[in-house]
Order: C-alpha cells, then sequence, then structure tokens
C-alpha cells in the first residue's frame, strides 16, 4: 500500500514528516511511504505577522487541500499550528507523544530571561509570546521575528537580537538543544495550545489510513489534546489571538491551565481546572467559560473576537 504524506518544506516539518514515516514502517513493513512536500501560504508570506497575515491556518491551508484533492493520503502538523476549527472531511487520527512543550529562551549572552537589560530586545512572531513577555517584562522591547528555526537562529546570532523565544520541542528536534538558555516555566509562561506534539491527519472516509495511524497514537497525549483543544475552540482557536493552554495527564487526572492575555499583556486573565482525564473536553470547555466570566471576554471583544 502506498501512503503519502503531506508536508510543509520546513527543516522542521521535514524532520517530523520522516519520523512519521520511520514510525509506520517499523509497524508496517508492507507500506510504501513518500513525501508530499508543500509550499503553504504562511511560508510564502514572511514579510508579515502571522496574525496579520491570517493566522495559524496558513501553515495547514494546502495541506488539507492536498488532502481532500486525494494528492496525499496523510499529512503531519505540528499540532499548535492547527485550528480548532478543521475542514469538513478531515480527521486527526493519531497524536504522537509530545516533546518538550515548554518556550525556549535563546540567547548569545544571556543565560535567563531575567538577566536582559532594560530595553533589551526580544524576537518572537507569537502572539502569545509577546503578550506573555510584555506582561512579565514590559522595560523590553519586543519585536516580530518570522522564519524557520534556523532562520531565527541566524538573526539572533548576527546580532539583531539580545534574545529571542521558540518552542524547546522544534530545537530538541532538530538537534539544536544546546541553543536552549532557560526552558520557561509552563507555570509563568503558558505554552501554545498542542505544542510539542506531531499530529497526523487524514481523510475522514480513508478507513484503512484511519486503522494504520491510529496505531501510533499516544493515549495520554490524545487526552490532553482533547482539553487544549475543546479550550482553544471555545476561546476562537485561532493565531491571531493570544490564547495558550497547557494540560498534564497523571494517571486518570487532567489538569489544564489556560491563559488569555491582551496583546500588549497589560491584561492577563489566567486559571486551571482539573477532574477526571475522561472528561477532557468538558474540562476544557469548562475552562473556558470561566476565563470568559473573568474578563477574557473582554479581552477577545476588543480585538474582534466574538465568543
Amino acid at each position: 500500500m502506498l501512503l503519502r504524506i503531506a508536508t510543509r518544506q520546513s527543516p522542521l516539518a521535514l524532520w517530523q514528516a520522516q519520523h512519521v514515516k520511520r514510525a509506520l514502517e517499523r509497524h508496517n513493513a508492507a507500506l510504501r511511504i513518500e513525501l508530499v512536500p508543500l509550499v503553504t501560504s504562511g511560508d510564502r508570506n514572511q514579510d508579515k505577522a502571522i496574525a496579520a497575515a491570517g493566522g495559524k491556518g496558513l501553515f495547514v491551508k494546502e495541506l488539507d487541500e492536498a488532502l481532500l484533492e486525494k494528492r496525499a493520503e496523510l499529512a503531519v502538523h505540528s499540532m499548535k499550528d492547527v485550528p480548532a476549527q478543521r475542514p469538513e472531511g478531515l480527521h486527526l487520527a493519531a497524536f504522537l507523544p509530545g516533546e518538550d512543550p515548554r518556550d525556549a529562551f535563546v540567547s548569545v549572552k544571556y543565560a535567563r530571561l531575567r538577566e536582559l537589560p532594560h530595553g533589551a530586545r526580544v524576537g518572537t512572531g507569537s502572539l502569545r509570546r509577546q503578550a506573555q513577555l510584555r506582561a512579565l517584562r514590559p522595560d523590553l522591547l519586543v519585536s516580530e521575528l518570522r522564519g524557520n528555526v534556523g532562520t531565527r537562529l541566524a538573526r539572533l546570532d548576527e546580532g539583531r537580537f539580545d534574545a529571542i523565544l521558540l518552542a524547546c520541542a522544534g530545537l530538541i528536534r532538530l538537534g539544536e538543544g544546546a541553543r536552549i538558555r532557560e526552558s520557561l516555566n509552563v507555570d509563568d509562561f503558558v505554552p501554545a495550545i498542542g505544542q510539542g506534539v506531531i499530529g497526523i491527519e487524514c481523510r475522514e472516509d480513508d478507513h484503512e489510513a484511519r486503522q494504520i495511524v491510529g496505531g501510533l497514537s499516544h493515549a495520554d497525549t490524545a487526552t490532553r489534546l482533547a482539553a487544549e483543544r475543546a479550550l482553544n475552540g471555545r476561546l476562537g482557536g485561532s493565531c491571531t489571538v493570544p490564547v495558550a493552554g497547557h494540560a498534564v495527564v497523571t494517571g486518570a487526572q487532567l489538569v489544564l491551565t489556560g491563559l488569555v492575555a491582551a496583546p500588549d499583556g497589560a491584561k492577563i486573565v489566567k486559571d486551571r481546572v482539573e477532574g477526571p482525564a475522561a472528561r477532557a473536553a468538558q474540562l476544557g470547555d469548562e475552562l473556558a467559560e470561566r476565563l470568559l466570566a473573568q474578563g477574557a471576554r473582554e479581552i477577545l471583544r476588543a480585538i474582534g473576537v466574538a465568543v
């Protein structure tokens, strides 16, 4: 059987697709697997902030089309790039065990975020990171930074920034874990929804592909994603919204932390819920309602999101 995997062409995306390819081949030696590298709208539009360019859906649109047009059987995603609402006919069939979900502080000169001097320039393309950084360190100059991991590291090394923020998972997967000076505590700096998780998507009616990839799915990671994505979906589900969420599954229990921030970091609403892991999606919905009642609704309305 031939399985074609749609993937972005960035080094990290190709690493993830190859990782899935190897995992599938280990489980079924009879499979023939080919990668279908694609350039997404998010890859082409590097001159604008992600939110201004249209949000995280820009990184999956072409992959969705390849699945729906049957040019590929599977698509491999970084789950933090996947909007809460998926096109009709597509199905997220598997979630691989997550890598470190934390955000990484990367700098040539400074070992910790707290060591940055007043007025230091920090680069990040994430509205979520920008908002939390401004809240923690309003004295810093936060600047837009786009591009793949290698491009961002190069701009840091060229001296354009005093520090940059990236995902620990991406750096580790690309063999750049040594560049992490500080892994930011999830209690102080809440990660993106799905950060560090690789997801595999296929067509809903492709039962053979669903069965093959379903065997790769990690149960606790799937539970974590159910909670985080339910939270995200209720709060707007877009990269244009500074929403963060992180769930931890321990046995039969789940703890979910959620955050909504004003883009300038002036106001942050944060809370957490705990309950049975079997109610993961319901816990995500419950936490979203609590955040909305505590002020998140006003933050979201101010940036044009109706909830």
